[in-house]
């Protein structure tokens, strides 16, 4: 298949023994994160990298035998507001990746981490306490 974009990282979900067999595949762009799955029905999901609010690794003994890792990805999308990149090679030098493509949206778009997350909303009567 011919790249539709200018792939930056790209994997696949590993199965057994830390194989590639699998029909979902990753995309790293410089603008956003794309997952691809299926066979015959393909279903892709993508977001904007200058959406990702926070991401975590984690690391199963299973996975760890075969140098892979899961990468939660916590972004401010309606659909997905949380992602897993599934049992991804390398997966600490994938995130140091996603890091510098992260800031770098932010810095092109001119956002911080402090305009991604929402004001709690509370209620005040006059003398300062709260409702």
């Amino acid at each position: 298949m011919k790249a539709d974009f200018d792939y930056i990282w790209t994997d696949k979900k590993r199965t057994i023994f830390g194989l590639p067999i699998s029909f979902t595949r990753y995309f790293l762009t410089e603008k956003k994160f794309i997952t691809r799955k299926g066979f015959f029905t393909i279903e892709e999901d993508e977001f904007d990298l200058y959406r990702v609010i926070d991401k975590k690794l984690v690391l199963p003994f299973g996975e760890r035998l075969f140098g892979c890792g899961t990468v939660v990805i916590n972004v401010k999308d309606a659909d997905t507001p949380v992602k897993e990149i599934k049992c991804i090679k390398s997966p600490r030098s994938f995130m140091q990746l996603l890091d510098e493509q992260v800031e770098k949206m932010r810095d092109d778009y001119g956002i911080r981490g402090r305009d991604m997350i929402q004001e709690p909303h509370c209620h005040s009567d006059e003398d300062g306490y709260d409702a």
